[in-house]
């Protein structure tokens, strides 16, 4: 897995959250949305153990949801991960 993938819904406000957040730092993303697409969901829930969105991976590591995302922002360690898959 390469960029950024975010796992989500149309109706989450978290996912909007993280959206906003990486579009503020100048990111770019592939979105899936889970609600949409069945076997998505299962790829999702295979690869994080979790069923909520979003679901976050920045490169192959997967960040976790918006707090996790939020959290790394906050600890400046997030800048790093975004410029090594930009």
């Amino acid at each position: 897995m390469s960029g950024i993938t975010l796992y989500t819904t149309g109706l989450c406000g978290y996912c909007v959250a993280a959206k906003n957040l990486l579009k503020s730092r100048g990111a770019a993303w592939t979105e899936v949305r889970v609600d949409l697409d069945s076997a998505a969901r299962e790829r999702m829930q295979r690869l994080t153990g979790r069923s909520s969105v979003p679901q976050i991976f920045i490169g192959d590591r997967h960040v976790g949801g918006y707090e996790e995302l939020a959290a790394l922002d906050r600890a400046g360690e997030l800048k790093p991960l975004l410029e090594a898959v930009s």
